[in-house]
């Protein structure tokens, strides 16, 4: 273990020093509490033996410190005194003290005590190790609850805290946000001629492609079926649309034959677009629902296009 040993008389200090380096421990010396402290707050030690009165700050009010200082690993605390009175030693285990040893030093007696030390911080460094695996997955499971299983995009859940979060005043932050929604063009018919095994391939492909074409701070989920949606925040619509358009050019380019998809034979998209600007008060439903009539109106107008709300 790692051993810090405050201690302001040298002679006892020497001593101390020689009985824990006996038993393989690694020490660091302070001649008195605040030289303990501040090699405390820079390094990690396993245990502290520290005398009970020192000049400035004596080991009562290091104890009370080194407790105070939030650290993921726990620190043994001994105190070395030749106070034996047990309204002594309750002091010093009110200020966190784990155990105390009497003056003079008996090395057996040290031994004993850190062989504790030695049980308890393993202990507690296994605790540790557990809480830190427990909150990964933890937040392992909150992500798998918030990932679409199939495409790795945001799935509903994730997609309803987002729009509550914008439906709760967002916008009155000073961000705009735009809508792409995104829809396969002929999916039923792709799926009836290749098999769904092939059709999720294909969603897949389109979800990398949409991780390809988005900035950092984009969000994509998948909205259902077949369809996709982008919320962009700090976008202009036509900047959106530009995206959108981006987007179905790649998707194209992935030359996915599929031949009910004429007259190119390959897997396509559609895409509607639409904004909700800072400081109006249109909803967010009524924001989606504009992206899904251009959308449909992309659809209308033969497919394989970008359609703009209003325009």
């Amino acid at each position: 273990m790692r051993v810090l040993l405050a201690e302001d008389d040298p002679s006892s200090l020497l001593i101390l020093q020689m009985a824990v380096a006996q038993f393989d421990h690694d020490c660091e010396i302070a001649e008195d509490g605040a030289s303990a402290w501040t090699l405390y707050q820079n390094a990690q030690f396993d245990v502290v033996i520290s005398d009970w009165m020192m000049p400035g700050m004596d080991g009562i009010e290091l104890c009370r410190r080194i407790r105070a200082l939030a650290r993921p690993a726990y620190t043994y605390f001994i105190f070395l005194t030749a106070l034996t009175r047990k309204s002594d030693v309750l002091t010093g285990i009110e200020a966190g003290a784990d155990d105390y040893l009497s003056k003079p030093l008996d090395a057996e007696e040290l031994q004993i005590r850190l062989s504790v030390a030695s049980r308890i911080t393993a202990l507690h460094r296994q605790m540790a190790d557990q809480a830190r695996q427990l909150e990964l997955l933890n937040r392992q499971l909150f992500e798998q609850g918030r990932t679409d299983a199939l495409t790795q995009l945001g799935n509903r859940l994730r997609l309803r805290e987002q729009l509550d979060s914008l439906a709760a005043g967002a916008t009155g932050e000073g961000r705009n946000y735009c809508a792409v929604i995104i829809d396969v063009d002929l999916f039923k018919l792709y799926n009836d001629t290749y098999g769904h095994p092939a059709g999720d391939e294909v969603l897949r492909t389109i979800a990398d492609t949409i991780r390809e074409c988005c900035r950092t701070g984009d969000a994509a989920y998948r909205y259902g079926g077949e369809e996709f949606l982008l919320i962009l925040p700090e976008q202009s619509l036509e900047r959106a649309a530009e995206i959108a358009e981006r987007l179905r050019i790649a998707v194209a380019g992935r030359a996915i034959t599929h031949r009910a998809n004429t007259p190119g034979n390959v897997v396509t998209i559609s895409a509607g677009t639409s904004t909700l600007p800072v400081g109006q008060s249109k909803t967010v439903a009524a924001w989606l629902k504009e992206a899904d009539d251009a959308l449909y109106r992309a659809k209308q107008q033969g497919r394989n296009q970008v359609a703009i709300y209003g325009q």
